[in-house]
Formats: structure tokens, sequence, C-alpha cells
């Protein structure tokens, strides 16, 4: 349980310094994600992003877990 925590500290360390290069990632317009516009109203599903992410961390884990 340790380690897992210190690997998910080092891992926001390191989401948290490389923000200014992560953040021109084209992450949450995508094509597949859901965006309605009106007047009053607007509502916003990234539904590819969340797949990519979650692939992306679902790997991840594999690698580590083995």
């Amino acid at each position: 349980m340790n380690r897992t925590l210190i690997l998910i500290g080092l891992l926001v360390i390191a989401v948290g310094l490389l923000w200014p290069w992560l953040s021109r990632l084209p992450l949450g317009q995508l094509p597949g994600d859901i965006a309605i516009r009106r007047e009053n109203f607007s509502f916003y599903f990234p539904i590819t992003t969340m797949i990519i992410i979650s692939v992306v961390l679902s790997a991840v884990m594999w690698l580590l877990d083995r």
C-alpha cells in the first residue's frame, strides 16, 4: 500500500510539472466527444477522451503489476 501511494504521489507531481506541455494535447476536443451548446445551456461529455485515458491507465497499471 505504501509503494502505491508513493507512486501515485510521484505521478501527481510529474503531471503538475509537465502540465504546460500536457495542456497542449488535444484531449477533450477529440472526435466522439459530445458537446451541445445552446443559448442558455451547454453540455459536454468527453466520452472518447475518457476511453483513451482509461486504456492508457489500464496499460500502465498492468505494466506495474507485472
